[in-house]
Formats: structure tokens, C-alpha cells, sequence
């Protein structure tokens, strides 16, 4: 058996004694239909499940049929008995466990199942305890034998799906004077930040925020490289609020670098395009403003989200890529899935250039805890999808080509004020 950083789990194939083994912390565990339905963290495991309609999951990747025992590790009170039952490939196994105090964990054996076929199997626990009998804190689904030969199970606590980007490609020594794209989701969980225009100083795009809140977020980063402290950053490193929309949030972020942030609460639907353009605007060697601007389906008119003046610049628009982002990891089970589609940058000379290939790439999380993050093309535009559990992936670096719309946007008309920005796309 082999365990790499406490990434990810990787066994590898062995010919001897002893069987392979596999302790999955119930920190990766998520819950259903609730994602937030129980307390989980990597200190305490699973606690505070008590909603008997409730079932706690997790997931791995079998690459080999074969058998496994499974087992898993709880703590309840002295004397307490617990009955839960465990299903995985449509077979489901009862049993009931007594426990030996809170802080001594207990097993519940569950026996052995057949791993029939491979690719992600789903654990589920449910509690067939009734109303007001402690169901047990959970600390560890412990499995053993040969089915566990090359399977793969996340073991961090970070239960977020891996972030995945488009990288588009641009002509060198292009300056890029606004930077356009449409977004449109298909799978659009709480959570998830599908982002339109990024570029090397700030993001665009829009967030699923609550069931009753979306957002389309604009932010800029200050200067500096400060990564969490945003008064920590001298006054000739920030960025500098200079306009915003009509209904739009400015303040501060943190924690990803710091810089100004803006939104626009909105409930942009699901299936329907959005329609993005930053556009930059140097005032003198050190300065450039950093404006965003959205196409409101209701109005039907361009606005003006937000404007940054930000120092240390003095040039345009770099590196422009998109992505897809699950900001929040009790719903990482969760497929997310949007198309990204009619990429265009307007050079400071005023040609507008069609970006018609991009490559994949993720974060950390994409390298080896959760491979399901994925890169396409569909119905003429890129795709990016993550999280779910799905099989296959898209390795890192792969370059994809849509096919050409061939005619720039012809409608970006601004709001009077923004002359400047207006001017570029004139």
C-alpha cells in the first residue's frame, strides 16, 4: 500500500501479504441532501448528525473489481447502541454497535461487499436509529482487501472540487485594451464562481452565493503582494475605487491577496448567456484604470459594475484565462459545469483578435486529490466542468480549439460616463 503526502490514496499492486488497507478519514465525508447537515471537521470528524433523513457519503475511484471489507470507526456513549446501515454498489448491509464511551471510538463491521464494477462507488450511511437515539460521531470508514488494489480516495480535509482555468492564447507583445467573453452555467451550485475575464491584476464573473443570492463579482488586486492583509498595504500599493454602478457593493478583500472588490447582487439564471467586457485604460506610466462592465439581461444594456485605479502598472490588459472555482467544500460532491464561449481581446490599436484556443490547467487540489476536473468543447464554445465524482479527467496542459465565431461584439455601448473606456471600444 502506498500513501503519497496525505494527498491522495494510490495503492499500488502487491503480490505478498499483508492485504491492502485503506483508513478514510470522515472529515472527506459529505452529507445528503443537506451539505451542511452535520458538523465536519478534521479535528472531530463527523458530529452532530442527528436528522434520520440525513445520509453521510463518501467516494473513491476503483480501478479493480474484487472484495472489500468495511468497517467503520465511531465514538457514542458507554452502553449507547447504535443501528446504521451501509450501501455501496446496490448492495446495503445493517448492524448494530455499542458504544464504549465518547472519546473511545467503537467499530461497526459491516462485512464484505463485492466491488463489481469500477470507477467511483458512492458510500452511504444511513441511520435507522430512532428520534432522539445518539446515531455516534464518526471518525473513519476502514476498509481492507483486494478491491483496493490502484483505488484512489481524497483523504484531505479540503473537500472542495478542484479549481480548473482556461489559459487563452495570444499573439505576443499584444496590448490588450479590453478583453470580452460569455459565460453560460449548466450545473450552478451554491458556491461555485464562474469566472468570465480574468487578467493579471483582477477577475470577472459570477458567483451562486445562497439559493436566494447570486452575484457578478468584479476585483482588482493591489500592488505589493501582501496575501491576506489588506491593511497591511501601504496607500501607494491599493487600488483606488474611481466609479460604480448603479446598486453595486465596493470594499475590500483579503486572504487571496488583497485588493478592492465589487458586486452586483443579481439572480442571473441559469442556461442563459452572460456577457462580460474589462476594458484598461492607462492614465501615465504608473497607472492604469481597470474597468468592468456587464450586459443586465433585464435592461438590456451595458453597465458599469465597477472602476480601479491601480499603481505599479502603467499598461494594459495580461495573461487573459477564465475559470471555474467551488469556493466552498461541504458541496464538493456536487457537479459544477459552465460554457465559456465568443472570447475576443481588443488591442490598443483597435483590432479586435478572436481567442479561439485555450489550454487546461487547476490548482493544487486538481493534481492528485480530486481528479474529476475537466476541459472540452461543446456546441462551439469550451467547457469547463469539476466535482461530482465523475470519471476520466483532462490532464493538465491540454489545448483545445472552439471554432471561430469570425464577428466581433458590435453592441458594447457604455455608459456616457465611462468615456474612456468607451473611446477604447469606439
Amino acid at each position: 500500500m502506498g500513501l503519497v503526502g496525505q494527498r491522495a490514496f494510490a495503492v499500488e499492486a502487491e503480490q505478498t501479504e499483508p492485504p491492502l488497507t485503506l483508513r478514510v478519514p470522515a472529515f472527506t465525508a459529505y452529507t445528503l441532501p443537506d451539505p451542511d447537515g452535520a458538523q465536519i471537521s478534521p479535528r472531530r470528524g463527523v458530529t452532530h448528525w442527528t436528522d434520520p433523513h440525513l445520509s453521510v457519503n463518501w467516494y473513491g475511484l476503483f480501478r479493480h473489481t474484487g472484495q472489500l471489507s468495511v468497517r467503520l470507526e465511531l465514538r457514542l456513549p458507554e452502553g449507547a447502541v447504535s443501528e446504521l446501515k451501509m450501501t455501496l454498489q446496490d448492495q446495503s448491509r445493517s448492524v448494530r454497535v455499542t458504544g464504549k464511551g465518547n472519546e473511545i471510538p467503537a467499530a461497526a463491521d459491516f462485512g464484505v461487499f463485492a466491488i463489481r464494477q469500477t470507477g467511483y462507488t458512492r458510500f452511504m450511511l444511513e441511520s435507522l436509529n430512532p428520534p432522539g437515539r445518539p446515531f455516534g460521531d464518526l471518525d473513519a470508514l476502514l476498509l481492507e482487501g483486494p478491491a483496493l488494489q490502484d483505488a484512489h480516495f481524497n483523504l484531505k480535509p479540503r473537500r472542495n472540487a478542484a479549481s480548473v482555468h482556461l489559459n487563452y492564447a495570444v499573439p505576443a507583445d499584444t496590448e490588450i485594451a479590453a478583453f470580452y467573453g460569455e459565460v453560460t452555467a449548466v450545473e450552478d451550485p451554491t458556491a461555485t464562481f464562474y469566472m468570465a475575464c480574468g487578467w493579471h491584476r483582477g477577475y470577472f464573473g459570477m458567483q451562486v452565493n445562497s439559493p436566494a443570492e447570486r452575484r457578478i463579482i468584479f476585483s482588482v488586486w493591489d500592488s505589493g503582494g501582501e496575501p491576506t492583509d489588506r491593511s497591511k498595504v501601504s496607500q501607494e500599493n491599493r487600488v483606488v475605487l474611481m466609479d460604480k454602478g448603479d446598486g453595486v457593493y465596493s470594499g475590500d478583500f483579503g486572504n487571496e491577496g488583497t485588493g478592492g472588490h465589487s458586486h452586483l447582487k443579481y439572480m442571473w439564471k441559469t442556461g442563459q448567456k452572460q456577457r462580460f467586457v474589462v476594458t484598461a485604460t492607462p492614465t501615465d506610466e504608473t497607472f492604469t484604470i481597470f474597468s468592468g462592465y456587464y450586459f443586465h439581461p433585464d435592461s438590456r444594456r451595458w453597465m458599469l459594475i465597477s472602476s480601479w485605479k491601480a499603481p505599479r502598472e502603467g499598461g494594459y490588459l495580461r495573461r487573459p484565462h477564465s475559470f471555474s472555482e467551488n469556493f466552498w467544500g461541504s458541496n464538493g460532491h456536487f457537479v459544477r459545469k459552465a460554457l465559456y464561449g465568443n472570447q475576443w481581446i481588443l488591442t490598443a490599436d483597435g483590432r479586435w483578435i478572436e481567442l479561439t484556443q485555450a489550454s487546461f490547467s487547476h490548482d493544487a487540489t486538481g493534481r492528485s486529490d480530486r481528479l474529476d476536473r475537466f476541459m472540452g468543447v461543446q456546441d462551439g464554445q469550451f467547457f469547463l466542468s469539476h466535482g461530482g465524482f465523475v470519471e476520466g479527467f483532462t490532464p493538465f496542459g491540454q489545448t483545445f480549439t472552439r471554432p471561430p465565431v469570425g464577428t466581433p461584439p458590435g453592441d458594447i455601448v457604455l455608459p456616457r460616463k465611462n468615456a474612456n473606456s468607451q473611446a477604447i471600444l469606439d
